[in-house]
């Protein structure tokens, strides 16, 4: 490839379009804030076909900054990348981004089981007690945190510590929207055999309008897990990372550079990952292998 990003983040790259950014989700995988050695076949384009199935179905709820994920509608200077781009890129408004990672728990687990087992809250919220792993929480609960810069560590904040970073109105706008989505999502993917633990939204703004940016609801984001099954007490299946998250508990101290995935968690996260966008979108997963640019 001789395309140079203008910038990346552990998953994505981005080109700079000028009036638009050109976002390409790689097939690199990160966990615990490290960008892993190994990456996860076909699952960039996952991640942005899933993104584009819920910007769809939530374009009347929130606008989103998608404009195209057709290579023929890309700058000329990409289409000669057509076959690596199909599938796996998004042409997007810029937006003025919001410094805030908008995290809705549904379900308690991840660091919001380590907070409420030390003094029963989650991000500064009091929750009731006698909650086990994977427990559903009485209501959906907005945890903010901050977004760091790559390298470092996101962290957990309370709604008046976000309230204080980006103003009162924003911060209300940005929980309210989350909830609203959340809310939404889960109850449809619940007709699939989902249940959505958590999840985690980016905002910006758009011509003063507060839009949904970067991706939606994908296995990169989210915990899926199959509610065929579904126990609290234990660590759930999922269709998601959490697979290699376990992994890397198992066989790494989180000291140095992480190691790399043996082959069956490679196949087996790509399985998990094929999996979801069958059961979200309701599709068979094919590769997109051609574009409608001629190269």
């Amino acid at each position: 490839m001789e395309l140079r990003p203008d910038s990346h983040g552990k998953v994505r790259d981005i080109y700079d379009c000028g009036d638009a950014l050109l976002m390409v989700a790689s097939d690199r995988i990160s966990a615990f804030d490290y960008i892993l050695p190994d990456e996860i076949p076909y699952k960039g384009e996952i991640l942005t076909r899933i993104s584009a199935f819920w910007f769809e179905r939530f374009a009347d709820l929130m606008p989103n900054h998608l404009i195209s994920m057709d290579v023929a509608d890309y700058p000329a200077e990409y289409h000669r990348y057509a076959s690596y781009l199909a599938g796996r890129s998004m042409l997007v408004k810029k937006a003025k981004t919001i410094p805030i990672e908008c995290i809705v728990r549904g379900y308690l687990t991840g660091s919001g089981k380590k907070t409420y087992d030390a003094n029963g809250t989650v991000c500064g919220i009091k929750l009731p007690g006698g909650l086990v792993e994977a427990s559903k929480l009485p209501e959906p609960i907005f945890t903010p945190s901050t977004k760091a810069a790559l390298g470092d560590h996101d962290e957990n904040i309370s709604f008046e510590r976000c309230a204080q970073i980006v103003g009162e109105e924003t911060a209300a706008q940005l929980r309210d929207a989350s909830l609203a989505i959340y809310k939404a999502a889960a109850e449809y993917a619940a007709t699939r055999g989902i249940i959505i633990a958590d999840t985690k939204f980016e905002f910006g703004f758009i011509d003063d309008k507060l839009t949904l940016i970067d991706e939606c609801l994908t296995p990169d984001s989210s915990r899926f897990w199959p509610a065929d099954g579904y126990q609290p007490g234990h660590v759930q299946p999922s269709y998601d990372k959490q697979y290699v998250r376990d992994w890397l508990k198992a066989n790494w101290d989180m000291t140095g550079e992480p190691p790399h995935l043996p082959k069956d968690v490679i196949e087996g996260t790509s399985s998990r990952y094929q999996e979801a966008f069958q059961i979200i979108t309701g599709h068979e997963f094919e590769p997109m292998k051609e574009s409608h640019v001629t190269a």
